[in-house]
């Protein structure tokens, strides 16, 4: 029984993409026919001789890339204070931190749009970074604050007694041991930026088009084949990032294994 549930599962998983494959490499496959009745790559080449996909995916894959780093940088202060120190407003920080996950994204969205639109960030690749922190922060900060809960400060007092600079501390010592929560921060940034399009579409207001964008307009086309080849495109990019954090955690945990 066991062994059922799991193919079951397996399957799942697994039909949804098997489907987008088989979409892309056909045309004229309609209900009720069991099987496609051509297969061909001309769809599939259409998509990728398609400016607007290949500028969408890279757009994409620059602000995921800018929305990671800025995420670390403010993220890794506020964690290691809400992770390690017991302070008066704690809580209200936590609520604070996590609000923009409960308000509606249109609320938020438009609020941006407006401000944005003054300060003329709206309709840029910054303007749309700064709005995916909202989405990514609180995903970032939780991950490093666990972390920093359980970290022990007596590495760095030791080092610090021991003649170490302050910089040599952080690159050393505290980086070193933060590097797998790190590396989870980062893949949660990049996962929420690359898929997030309310937020795209209404600060890129049209000058900005993301893959998640032309997907969903793709869907309201409805055509099967060029919806497939938008999901299998937009799928690749998590798929290697999760496999290369996948790669960094296991070397890092073999790593500690050796030195003790």
């Amino acid at each position: 029984m066991k062994y059922v549930i799991r193919a079951l599962l397996y399957l799942v998983l697994v039909a949804p993409l098997a489907l987008f494959i088989v979409y892309s490499f056909t045309e004229g496959w309609f209900f009720p026919a069991p099987f496609p009745s051509e297969w061909t790559t001309t769809t599939f080449q259409r998509a990728m001789d398609d400016p607007r996909t290949l500028g969408g995916m890279w757009q994409g894959f620059v602000i995921a890339v800018i929305v990671s780093l800025l995420s670390l940088i403010l993220a890794f202060p506020a964690a290691r204070a809400l992770g390690l120190r017991q302070f008066r407003g704690r809580q209200i920080a936590w609520l604070v931190l996590f609000l923009p996950t409960v308000v509606p994204p249109l609320a938020i969205g438009m609020g941006l749009n407006i401000l944005f639109l003054r300060v003329g960030l709206a309709g840029t690749i910054m303007g749309v970074s700064l709005a995916h922190l909202i989405s990514t922060l609180p995903y970032t900060v939780f991950t490093l604050s666990s972390a920093f809960a359980r970290y022990d400060e007596n590495y760095e007092h030791q080092a610090l007694a021991l003649g170490a600079s302050p910089a040599q501390i952080f690159f050393n010592i505290t980086l070193r041991m933060m590097t797998p929560s790190l590396v989870v921060a980062t893949l949660f940034a990049f996962l929420v930026s690359w898929s997030q399009y309310l937020l795209t579409l209404l600060i890129g207001g049209g000058k900005i088009i993301t893959l998640p964008v032309l997907l969903f307009t793709a869907a309201s086309g409805g055509n099967p084949s060029t919806i497939a080849i938008k999901s299998l495109l937009f799928i690749l990019p998590p798929a290697l990032v999760i496999a290369f954090t996948a790669r960094e955690l296991n070397r890092h945990g073999n790593d500690i294994r050796e030195q003790y």
